[in-house]
């Protein structure tokens, strides 16, 4: 008996099973690990829209007070310096202002952003609220 314990106590390496458990935890880890990653990454691509929705939604305040009338497009506040987009996120996200005075503003993205084009970030300037891409939704999900 105790020479069987020494050949076995002289062998190097894991068993199949003890490989296998630690493949399993590496799979549950990663099922669980990765959808959060990925909400992660898109809630940052959306907070990069979000930060020049409330730019523009500043910008068209301010032009308002200045010239008693609502812009209706971005270039309006872009041309008349109310108003500057970084060009990395120009190249990234189409911004547009709905009703005068606006009632949202949404981003729509391009072919640009690594998350794909047509992803919308809505702002809805009455009720205050976020909606669309990379923003928690009612069911407590993102899009």
């Amino acid at each position: 008996m105790l020479s069987r314990f020494n050949r076995r106590a002289n062998r190097k390496g894991f068993t199949l099973i003890e490989i296998l458990i630690v493949v399993v935890i590496v799979a549950i880890l990663a099922a669980i690990s990765v959808p959060i990653y990925v909400e992660y990454v898109k809630s940052a691509r959306a907070s990069d829209a979000k930060t020049t929705i409330n730019a523009v939604w500043q910008a068209t305040q301010v032009f308002y007070q200045d010239k008693g009338e609502w812009p209706s497009t971005i270039e309006d506040l872009v041309n008349e310096k109310y108003l500057d987009i970084a060009k990395s996120t120009a190249l990234q996200w189409t911004f547009q202002i709905v009703g005068a005075p606006p009632i949202t503003i949404t981003a729509t993205s391009t072919e640009q952003m690594r998350g794909g084009a047509g992803k919308t970030v809505t702002y809805n300037i009455e009720t205050g609220s976020w909606e669309g891409y990379g923003l928690p939704t009612d069911e407590g999900e993102s899009q």
